[in-house]
């Protein structure tokens, strides 16, 4: 089996903009802003054998907000830009009720279903309590980055840090299997 570091994108592999203590995705290619450290951190991921893959919430589609082509086109850039190997995307509202909108682990699930990850030896990082829910649900151990902008949450990170590079070097001290 395959272990995945499972990497949300708006804040945690690019800047996510706030307004009113709420985070928002960049609205173009040229909003988006790579964290500076996140080639490092996932190139040494990589070099560690870890698939990464991005689980993203964009519900600026089903808003009417961005289009589909609109987001695919920051996904490529991404994609360009970093070392990972995939991006699964959840394009609904919350009133969808859809399996794959975190917190819900739809996302993580198809992945390690198509790819053979095992979730138990794989991580969450992301910025928010979906995020860390999401990747609970799934099994994975989970990291959050920054300080979840004041949201509450149900299930804690096993572990938060400042920058993906922390999260990444607290990845690679981590045993393969949970004692």
């Amino acid at each position: 089996m395959t272990r995945a570091v499972f990497l949300d994108r708006d804040g945690v592999l690019n800047k996510a903009y706030v307004r009113d203590g709420k985070p928002y995705s960049p609205d173009t290619v040229e909003e988006m802003i790579i964290a500076p450290d996140a080639a490092g951190a996932l190139g040494r991921l990589r070099q560690h054998g870890f698939r990464l893959i991005v689980a993203t919430n964009q519900p600026d589609i089903a808003r009417g907000r961005l289009t589909r082509e609109q987001v695919d086109a920051m996904n490529g850039y991404l994609r360009r830009k970093l070392p990972l190997d995939g991006i699964e995307m959840c394009t609904h509202d919350d009133a969808d009720r859809c399996n794959c909108r975190k917190p819900k682990p739809g996302l993580l699930l198809q992945a390690a279903a198509r790819e053979g990850i095992a979730l138990s030896q794989s991580f969450m990082v992301g910025d928010r309590y979906r995020d860390i829910e999401a990747g609970h649900s799934a099994g994975c151990r989970t990291i959050l980055v920054g300080d979840g902008y004041g949201e509450t949450f149900k299930a804690q990170p096993d572990v938060t840090v400042s920058t993906l590079t922390e999260a990444a070097d607290w990845i690679l001290r981590q045993p393969a299997t949970r004692d």
